[in-house]
């Protein structure tokens, strides 16, 4: 199916099945019981579930391929959301204009850095990686604020002199739309007699995800791909076998840089606001830890990844302490005291301290990421249906 193989086919229709459903599986539990904490199912966080998602897979370009690990790819995701808002600012409410101009600043950007940074390999092209974003982060709050507007951040004003379309709307500035769909808004579809609620910002986020995977799917599968994983297993050998790595890997590094564009444009789709925050250095190494933690070098993983990170941390930082107490109310007080006070420091404002926990534990004990429990619990299976198999066999043979 659409050029891949049939492993590649059943593993694009898993993803597809999950994105399709997550807002249903997500969110198990009534409004009104004691779990609803629990939920995800809301579009805001679902919308950043895609988002990050997004952000990961192109990430997994560069590292997951090549072995470059850049600390600086938050740039990217900020200079896409710089042109998206200005796209909307100058030119249309409509955000297809504004992710598409988002990518292509981000493409050239990341064309710039790579050109400079790949001069380096290692730790020192790392370093130059995070040397840029943190020159761009600087940069936005001071010399570019004209364009960047500061510390503020980037919005919308009833003043912007935007070309197509009005720029207020009952003395009010317009909502991001495609092509009349808001972005921020639920509508309900009738279907065979059947009621369904949607979002529309979030079934787009799902269709460019699923349009973002398939590219990299076909990417991994490429001949480009080969050549990208020859960097990462021998470098030095294959220049000396006369190859010119160079290119290949300004190519991953712009298309990787592209992906960013792009999940800052959707950022600005969903809500149109850009702030410098956005390139900061612990943004880049968010997608370090998503990729990592499903990952590396996998399909699936970078985005099981980056919604594993998000989804707890939006629970654990909903957590607090009459949360915990509520959970205690039938212990005795003095056992309900102790817990709060053990669990306290690993939720709301410290739910860091957990993730950095689960991510020791899964790099001790899975370095291959969430992937690698996954294919650890996939051979058992399979080793146990084989073991089966055998003694049944064994078993027949005396009866031949």
């Amino acid at each position: 199916m659409l050029g891949l193989n049939k492993k590649d086919t059943s593993l694009f229709l898993l993803v597809l099945v999950l994105v399709v459903l997550a807002p249903f599986l997500l969110n198990p539990f009534p409004e009104n019981s004691e779990l609803a904490q629990f939920n995800a199912g809301y579009p805001d966080l679902m919308q950043r579930f895609l988002i990050f998602g997004i952000f990961a897979i192109g990430f997994n370009i560069l590292f997951g391929l090549t072995g470059y690990l850049s600390f600086g790819h938050a740039a990217f995701l900020g200079v896409g959301s710089y042109a998206g808002v200005w796209m909307m600012k100058l030119l249309t409410m409509n955000v297809i204009p504004a992710i598409f101009m988002s990518v292509i600043f981000a493409g050239l950007f990341s064309l710039l850095v790579g050109y400079i940074s790949l001069r380096r390999s290692g730790i020192y092209f790392s370093i130059l990686t995070l040397a840029f974003a943190q020159m761009s982060f600087s940069l936005a709050y001071s010399v570019l604020t004209p364009i960047t507007n500061g510390e503020t951040g980037l919005q919308l004003a009833l003043d912007d002199p935007r070309i197509l379309g009005v720029s207020q709307e009952n003395g009010a500035i317009p909502a991001a739309n495609l092509f009349g769909l808001a972005m921020r808004e639920s509508y309900e579809l009738s279907l065979g007699g059947w009621l369904f609620t949607f979002n529309a910002g979030y079934y787009l986020c799902a269709v460019v995800m699923m349009i973002a995977f398939y590219v990299a799917v076909r990417i991994f599968r490429s001949p480009f791909g080969m050549m990208l994983r020859a960097v990462k297993s021998n470098q030095q050998r294959m220049n000396f076998t006369g190859l010119n790595s160079r290119p290949y890997t300004l190519a991953a590094f712009v298309i990787s840089g592209m992906y960013a564009g792009l999940a800052g444009g959707l950022m600005v789709a969903m809500d149109p606001l850009a702030g410098a925050e956005r390139m900061q250095w612990t943004a880049s190494g968010e997608v370090v830890l998503m990729t990592i933690l499903g990952g590396a070098g996998t399909l699936i993983g970078p985005v099981l990844g980056a919604g594993f990170i998000k989804y707890f941390e939006n629970i654990f930082s909903k957590i607090n302490d009459n949360v915990l107490y509520g959970w205690f109310s039938a212990l005795p007080e003095g056992v309900a005291d102790f817990l709060v006070f053990v669990i306290h420091p690993f939720i709301g404002k410290g739910w860091h301290l957990t993730l950095g926990i689960m991510f020791m534990l899964i790099v001790i004990f899975l370095p291959g990421g969430i992937m690698e429990g996954v294919e650890r619990i996939g051979r058992l299976f399979k080793r146990k249906s084989s073991d089966k198999d055998s003694s049944a066999r064994a078993s027949a043979a005396p009866a031949e």
